[in-house]
């Protein structure tokens, strides 16, 4: 969509049931249940609230930043690359350089609080790409980093779930009033 000049998939038109009908396509995605196939199993999420979602979502955003996440998804280099222009003469009039630099994640200032919660069935923040993550936070100071895990977990169970509130955001809550 890109590459055609379409900039912007905006909710509810057209383009999105052509691209979700196109993806259902795809050998092992189960679109009978497709928040799963894009996000991986969720563990705790009702039904009425998935409703709910559906009745919102798709979002609209820009193509370039779905071209984006599908080049961190799809490709899986073991890194974070800014996006990639496909073409080395414009990711050098872009970066300055053939190819898209990478985001160091080293960078993080050491110091600041950090509170990461990842699940094991997530399909968008999967457990390689945060132990990615973690070891470049290696160094970071052990009192201003939290790494929560929770093992049946997907991408959406972490903003919707039943139990969300009790698991994710009371522990987020007193991390954050911890001084």
């Amino acid at each position: 969509m890109y590459s055609f000049g379409i900039r912007e998939v905006v909710a509810g038109l057209q383009d999105v049931g052509k691209l979700l009908e196109s993806v259902c396509q795809f050998p092992l995605i189960d679109c009978t249940n497709l928040i799963a196939a894009i996000t991986g199993p969720n563990c705790c999420i009702k039904p009425s609230t998935i409703e709910a979602l559906l009745d919102h979502a798709p979002q609209s955003t820009s193509t370039k930043n779905l071209v984006h996440l599908s080049q961190i998804i799809l490709v899986r280099q073991g890194n974070i690359a800014m996006y990639d222009y496909g073409d080395e003469s414009e990711n050098k009039a872009h970066y300055g350089q053939s190819t898209p630099p990478l985001y160091d994640m080293t960078r993080i200032p050491k110091d600041i609080p950090l509170f990461l919660s990842y699940g094991q069935n997530d399909a968008l923040s999967d457990v390689y790409d945060v132990q990615l993550l973690l070891d470049n936070l290696k160094n970071h100071q052990k009192d201003k980093l939290v790494v929560q895990y929770i093992d049946d977990y997907s991408h959406l169970d972490f903003v919707i779930a039943a139990n969300a509130k009790s698991i994710v955001y009371d522990p987020l809550m007193a991390f954050l009033r911890t001084p």
